[in-house]
């Protein structure tokens, strides 16, 4: 590894200079007299009496570094141009490092005349920049966005992994609808000569290629619980797709799910740790390894520090029972816009009342039966109600949805919406059966909450919604 690793710096070396990415042009690595090659894109230029200062990023870090050119060397370079530069590293009046260029290669030019979206010292709303994801990454706001989403990606993998989970690559395409409510989208090919050609008696032809009607997967959940009866701990990381035609804030049409299945776990006081625990687990990593990212982003929408907005993570998450907060909602129903109907569930504004009046995350736990889905196991004090819960946050609302599974064989023999379909299903309550509790969290809805971003379509690199599916 450490001989690959020296190949693969003197490759990027160029005559002598070292190759540094701007991340590790720190004074812990680099020093003042080194010979340094840097490469990226020119984010401003300054055009001063002896020499022009040129910002450059190349999308490693969440600070530009500034290259000094001396007049006298006749280069020259713009604004959202790639360069490829070499110098040497000298410590500025304010003791930063920067590089003092003895050379500089414009790779490609930026000509901002000829429809570049973004020109310098001008800030674009996020509905603007949207308009042109193949750029956006060149906006530094975005450029931090995604590292940070990259980071969170890792300090979940590498929670579950320390915890003794086993990560499941559960399918795409998929022959159930989990939720039910009828939001799929449905897979066949695109060649009808090809349907034709497979067709078989009694399976209508749009089913041909896999003799059932198949879907994209609304969630891996089904298939976690299957993986869970013989390895305890799993989890999936992965795209899901919901057809809806709304344009909220917080929806797509494709997103990513966090999911998690824990065998022998019978309670849902012990999911509600579980999914306590690993938020203030990942986010603690979170803001360690990407605060400089977390900050640049976070300071477009709020003037709150870093520290402040955190402070829930040394704190214990509250939790209510559904008919509790139904009790909060209904007092102070004369400050909400909307009814409170205890039959229809908790909207998102009244997701976030209970988030305010609870000044933290809030768990709301303990369900009525006929609002939840059917794999949800009824509770055993109050049949009427199920083991279920709902983790609503700031800014966001419903962030994690979860619950111990129906463990009787009978009870959900009775309450499956497709025996035909999900028969397997209910095998695993016949063959070695064990209680088995997990939950969903909305990946971008852990980003928008907390970046505070307002809108879902700019934490994920290409946004889907109805009437959009650019790229």
């Amino acid at each position: 590894m450490a001989l690959l690793f020296s190949r693969v710096l003197l490759r990027n070396s160029s005559r002598g200079y070292h190759f540094y990415r701007i991340k590790d042009l720190s004074t812990h690595t680099c020093k003042p007299g080194n010979k340094v090659n840097v490469k990226g894109w020119v984010k401003s230029v300054r055009n001063m009496k002896g020499n022009l200062f040129v910002d450059i990023n190349d999308g490693s870090a969440a600070s530009n570094f500034q290259l000094v050119i001396n007049k006298e060397k006749n280069i020259d370079t713009a604004y959202g141009s790639s360069i490829d530069a070499c110098g040497v590293i000298v410590a500025s009046p304010k003791n930063k490092l920067e590089l003092h260029v003895d050379t500089l290669k414009e790779l490609g030019k930026c000509p901002l005349t000829e429809g570049y979206p973004f020109y310098p010292k001008k800030s674009y709303p996020p509905e603007y920049i949207r308009n042109h994801l193949h750029l956006r990454p060149r906006v530094n706001s975005m450029a931090s966005t995604f590292r940070v989403r990259h980071e969170a990606t890792r300090a979940f993998n590498e929670y579950l992994q320390q915890s003794g989970f086993v990560q499941i690559h559960t399918p795409v395409l998929t022959s159930n609808d989990c939720e039910g409510a009828g939001e799929s989208f449905v897979v066949k090919p695109l060649n009808d000569q090809l349907l034709t050609s497979m067709a078989k008696e009694n399976v209508p032809l749009e089913h041909a290629y896999f003799d059932r009607p198949t879907f994209l997967t609304v969630s891996g959940q089904l298939h976690l619980e299957a993986m869970s009866h013989g390895l305890d701990k799993v989890y999936t990381f992965g795209p899901t797709f919901r057809a809806e035609n709304c344009k909220s804030n917080i929806h797509l049409s494709e997103f990513y799910m966090l999911e998690l299945e824990e065998a022998f776990m019978g309670t849902l006081e012990e999911l509600m740790d579980r999914v306590e625990d690993m938020l203030k687990m990942v986010t603690k990593s979170l803001i360690a390894r990407s605060a400089s990212d977390i900050s640049l982003v976070r300071k477009l929408t709020t003037d709150n520090k870093l520290e402040s907005s955190f402070e829930w993570i040394d704190k214990p998450f509250p939790r209510m029972t559904y008919a509790e907060a139904m009790d909060v909602l209904k007092v102070n129903e004369s400050k909400l816009k909307s009814p409170v109907r205890p039959e229809e569930g908790i909207n998102k504004e009244q997701e976030l009342f209970l988030v305010e009046h609870c000044q933290s995350p809030v768990f709301v736990c303990y369900w009525p039966r006929e609002i939840k889905s059917f794999y949800m196991r009824e509770n055993e004090q109050n049949p009427q109600l199920v083991d279920a819960l709902d983790l609503l946050v700031p800014h966001v609302g419903e962030l994690v949805g979860g619950s111990v599974r129906e463990d009787s064989y009978d009870r959900l023999q009775r309450k499956l919406p497709n025996m035909a379909v999900l028969q397997w299903y209910l095998d695993l309550r016949k063959f070695g059966s064990v209680t088995t509790a997990g939950f969903g969290l909305g990946f971008e809805r852990y980003l928008s909450w907390v970046l505070n971003v307002h809108n879902i379509k700019d934490v994920i690199p290409f946004p889907r919604w109805a009437h959009n599916c650019v790229m």
